[in-house]
């Protein structure tokens, strides 16, 4: 019943039956194609083994197999040329006799049994995991394979591990990044490099100096309560800022030291048990009791990775080693220059004239790539849809917003929102939001809405009374009209379409169309020839409260978009965006996507310090434009273009030397 699912069935069946000469191989002198020949093997198995071809759903109890010979030959062929059923047979009975025992051991590593099935390469896996993964699960291999079975040394390159080891250390250049890198690390030994940062942060009181056990760390004000439960003895000075911790805190001295140890190996290349004992001044007993934790949780591995003493090291790091040892990202992922860089991303961003879209699905897939990147609302379809969409039309965006597939709206709190929350003195009058067509505004997909649209603040002092007043009917009927509004509130349609441009600046309403957005970005649509206002043009379709169904931002979600917009994701590409979280939690975001084998992780383009990350498809197209270097695909761009990101990383012209 098991064997009958599986795929080897169906071609032990098609070489049955071709042999049979049931399913002929040529007919008339020709060669019959495969294809063909598939189609009529499945159409004869559907005919002699029905429950065979059905579906798994219209089945009631075991598959009834036919007593046909071809099928009694398919199933004795899996049983005893494809599998040894004789053999298994065999072992079960001395197992139940006695005559062999068992033994259950959990061990950290694959079995060196099982090194056939795991070189088994896409042969041996049912699934659609990227290849990446199944190199990832062969990292253990290079640990029990020795070249030298004397001194037992791995064969990984040490050039590697130092390499890969540099590119996962925290990149410091501010106060900021080290307060980062102290969330990771928890406790640091005094750098002299950083020591000008450490002191802006004691100042700040965001970071503090532990005394324990002879030993001088610096820590963080939120991992303080951590690390005094691995130093219950320590002292501290001077005294941090209270700040809740936003994980919980071990009670037990192991579990803190195994998260100490964990945020070490995964910013760093392996290490033995006595350098972490040195290092953070405790037993080494302790550290391998730690190191246990974590290995039996699957985050680290244990091996002679510099041919020295025992190491552990983190799963992702060792997986990075692995392929660089290997030489496969050396060959395949060469790092590119920014120019090529820039080239790529006119390219992945469509506005290459060679790379352009076309039609409604062409602004559909553009409005994904840009969801959430916040452009002036004049300049969406002045220069940023055109750009890309070669022949755009206002109808592929209003199509888009009335089938309900596209929403548009501010997605970050406008400023005087921001200041009227801040600012508590009651002589400071709050700014007033004043509708202008370089308000910031957001494309994004319906559906993705969720991930996208925050709460903004509740305090609207910094609107108008009608704007209040509009906001409450919107609230009140949940999606009105244009005329619905003007009656709920009594008010002329002049101040309404006011008032609803206002709100539209705050990121507080959208409409059902983009063309309610198009009368605020061209004021002569809504005067007539004299300058009298005419009938609104804003009167068409519902307005909605755009209001935030998560309090959460998912740096996941957001690192995917990143990934989506520009390809290839370093820091200095996702602190310029308008909506970004701290980079230290998209960069976690990023390792997870990596450890999955969803992208890769290495250096792609030179220049730039950290750690950097890939789409698989995005690194065939970087090379591609390295290898055509065409300066035709870099074209001019609006101010306000997304690419302007792009374009800042290129170094600047050198300028004139003044003549002596």
């Amino acid at each position: 019943q098991a064997l009958l699912d599986a795929p080897m069935f169906g071609a032990r069946w098609r070489w049955n039956a071709t042999r049979a000469l049931t399913i002929l191989r040529m007919r008339g002198g020709k060669k019959v194609p495969p294809q063909f020949q598939r189609m009529r093997a499945d159409d004869l198995i559907a005919a002699v083994f029905p429950d065979q071809a059905a579906c798994a759903e219209n089945l009631s109890g075991p598959i009834r197999i036919p007593d046909h010979v071809l099928v009694r030959e398919t199933i004795d062929n899996c049983l005893r040329e494809a599998m040894d059923l004789d053999g298994l047979t065999e072992i079960l009975q001395a197992i139940e006799g006695k005559k062999i025992r068992t033994l259950a051991i959990d061990t950290p590593e694959p079995s060196p049994f099982c090194h056939e099935i795991l070189n088994a390469n896409p042969y041996a896996y049912l699934d659609d995991a990227p290849l990446e993964e199944r190199r990832a699960r062969a990292v253990t291999l290079r640990r029990t394979v020795r070249t030298d079975p004397e001194d037992g040394a791995g064969i990984l390159d040490q050039a590697a591990i130092a390499e890969v080891a540099e590119q996962a250390w925290p990149l410091v250049r501010d106060a900021d990044e080290l307060h980062d890198a102290l969330a990771t690390l928890i406790v640091l030994p005094p750098l002299d490099e950083w020591r000008d940062y450490f002191e802006t942060l004691v100042a700040e009181r965001r970071a503090t100096t532990l005394h324990a056990n002879g030993a001088t760390f610096w820590v963080s004000a939120e991992r303080l309560p951590l690390a005094r439960v691995v130093y219950p003895e320590s002292t501290v000075s001077p005294e941090p800022a209270e700040v809740a911790s936003t994980q919980p805190v071990p009670e037990r001295m192991e579990d803190a030291l195994a998260e100490i140890v964990r945020g070490w190996l995964e910013s760093g290349g392996p290490l033995t048990i006595a350098e972490m004992a040195a290092r953070f001044a405790v037993d080494p007993a302790s550290v391998e009791v730690a190191l246990i934790k974590l290995e039996t949780e699957g985050q680290v591995l244990r091996g002679r990775f510099r041919g020295g003493d025992e190491e552990f090291c983190n799963r992702r790091i060792l997986a990075r080693i692995h392929r660089l040892t290997l030489g496969t990202l050396r060959r395949e992922i060469e790092p590119v220059s920014t120019a090529d860089f820039v080239r790529f991303v006119f390219r992945w961003q469509h506005v290459a004239p060679s790379s352009r879209l076309h039609g409604i699905d062409g602004t559909m897939h553009v409005i994904r790539q840009l969801e959430g990147y916040e452009i002036p609302a004049a300049a969406w379809e002045a220069s940023i849809l055109p750009a890309r969409v070669a022949g755009y039309k206002r109808e592929y965006l209003d199509r888009l917003c009335y089938s309900g597939d596209v929403m548009w709206g501010r997605l970050s709190p406008h400023p005087a929102l921001r200041q009227a929350e801040l600012v508590e003195a009651p002589s400071l009058k709050p700014r007033r939001i004043r509708p202008t067509k370089l308000a910031p505004i957001s494309l994004f997909a319906r559906e993705d809405a969720i991930s996208l649209v925050v709460e903004h603040p509740e305090d609207t002092a910094a609107l108008s009374h009608a704007a209040r007043e509009v906001l409450e009917e919107i609230e009140k009927r949940g999606a009105p009209f244009f005329g619905d509004i003007v009656r709920g509130t009594k008010r002329l349609p002049s101040e309404v379409e006011e008032a609803l441009w206002q709100l539209v600046a705050a990121g507080q309403v959208t409409a059902d169309g983009f063309d309610a957005l198009r009368s605020l970005i061209d004021a002569k649509r809504r005067l007539g020839e004299k300058g009298l206002r005419a009938r609104p043009r804003s009167s068409s379709g519902r307005w909605t409260k755009l209001a935030g169904e998560t309090d959460a931002f998912d740096p996941e979600a957001f690192a995917r978009r990143l990934l989506a917009r520009w390809g290839v994701v370093f820091r200095d590409i996702a602190v310029r965006e308008t909506l970004a979280p701290r980079w230290r939690e998209v960069l976690l975001a990023l390792r997870r996507m990596e450890a999955r084998g969803e992208i890769r992780g290495g250096r792609f383009v030179t220049g730039y310090v950290g750690e950097q990350f890939a789409l698989p498809e995005a690194i065939e197209a970087l090379r591609a434009a390295r290898r055509t270097a065409d300066d035709a695909d870099i074209i001019a761009v609006s101010d306000y273009d997304p690419l302007r990101t792009a374009l800042a990383l290129l170094p600047a012209p050198p300028q004139p030397q003044p003549l002596q």
